[in-house]
């Protein structure tokens, strides 16, 4: 086996299951995200939307948290990590002026 086969083993290949796995089935957190999504892309403007957001935003932090500490292999704990550092960055930034 190639060096590169070996990498790219080690990053898909499950560790539960030793098959390979890169998506799976949503879980709950990612159909809450999912459906607070559109139900705030379809509501006006409103305190309403802003609470779905924040459901939206809670689960997929929920959701990422839950894949970096039990993703089945390195890409899915890498990709949980990606989420909640982008989510973080998003938080910590400056607001922008109306």
């Amino acid at each position: 086996m190639s060096r590169r086969s070996d990498r790219l083993d080690w990053m898909f290949r499950s560790r539960k299951t030793g098959r390979i796995t890169i998506g799976q089935p949503a879980n709950l957190e990612q159909k809450i995200f999912s459906g607070a999504t559109l139900v705030g892309v379809l509501l006006p403007e409103s305190k309403l939307r802003t609470g779905v957001g924040v459901v939206a935003v809670l689960a997929l932090a929920v959701w990422s948290v839950d894949e970096v500490a039990r993703g089945v292999n390195p890409f899915r704990r890498i990709m949980g990590g990606m989420t909640l550092g982008g989510l973080t960055w998003l938080a910590l930034r400056r607001p922008r002026r109306p």
